[in-house]
């Protein structure tokens, strides 16, 4: 099978675990050398024993990037370690859900930290290494991929800032894309619908089941389906801009 992305180098945020741990091992598939992105360091660095193991490359990157500073650095090991930056994926993100009239504004706070500022400051940092490289061998074209939400389409009780940042996600990503097109830097948001991953998991137990009776005995999505979707994003042609994809699973309403 042909290696699309061979000679490449992507970034991915958030990948000590569920959809950013998937979709690096799925650019590594795909021949891209991979800059794993997260706090937690021993995490990635099993993922890149993984990936080394599996015959690609992984530099392990440890960084928190609601800093400024630590996202534009990350971005620099990255070009100096791997040589390049042609894919950059936002996942890192946050959902931490519960009434608005009793929330605590320190959650608030992380969830803007993360899903949007993070996700703002690594982009702000990558875009000028992705117009090189999109103006390079081997593509000529590059990929911001941004991980959105069905909440980024629908604003739903008990996840009012979450869903906040989610519409600022698709909102950004569409800007973007516009004013990143005619330099061949693809921008593109994948809204997942219920993924079965860790993310829930950072709700008290009461949220958890109130979220578990909402959605029901469904089959959710695994990360590994939007691992594929976002290799399928990044591997289109390059008159091809695959801005907007929604992923639910099929029983979600």
């Amino acid at each position: 099978m042909t290696r699309r992305l061979e000679g490449t180098v992507a970034l991915v945020t958030g990948a000590s675990s569920g959809i950013g741990h998937a979709t690096a091992l799925e650019l590594a598939r795909e021949g891209a050398s991979v800059a794993l992105v997260g706090r937690r360091e021993d995490r990635l660095t099993d993922l890149a024993g993984e990936i080394s193991t599996a015959g690609g490359n992984a530099l392990v990157v440890p960084a928190d990037i609601t800093d400024a500073q630590a996202a534009a650095e990350a971005v620099e090991r990255t070009v100096e370690g791997l040589g390049r930056l042609d894919t950059l994926v936002n996942n890192a993100g946050l959902m931490l859900l519960g009434p608005a009239p009793s929330a605590d504004l320190n959650d608030w706070r992380r969830m803007i930290d993360i899903n949007l500022m993070g996700l703002m400051y690594s982009t702000h940092a990558a875009i000028p290494h992705l117009v090189k490289a999109a103006a390079d061998q081997p593509r000529q074209v590059a990929d911001i991929v941004n991980i959105g939400s069905l909440a980024g389409r629908g604003a739903f009780a008990m996840s009012a800032v979450y869903c906040a940042t989610k519409f600022g996600v698709g909102a950004f990503s569409e800007a973007l894309r516009q004013e990143l097109a005619r330099q061949h830097v693809r921008v593109s948001v994948v809204e997942p619908g219920s993924v079965d991953t860790e993310l829930r998991t950072h709700n008290t137990a009461v949220v958890q089941q109130q979220l578990a009776t909402a959605i029901g005995e469904i089959d959710r999505l695994q990360s590994q389906d939007i691992a594929d979707t976002v290799g399928y994003i990044v591997t289109r042609p390059r008159h091809v801009n695959v801005a907007e994809l929604l992923v639910r699973p099929t029983e979600q309403i």
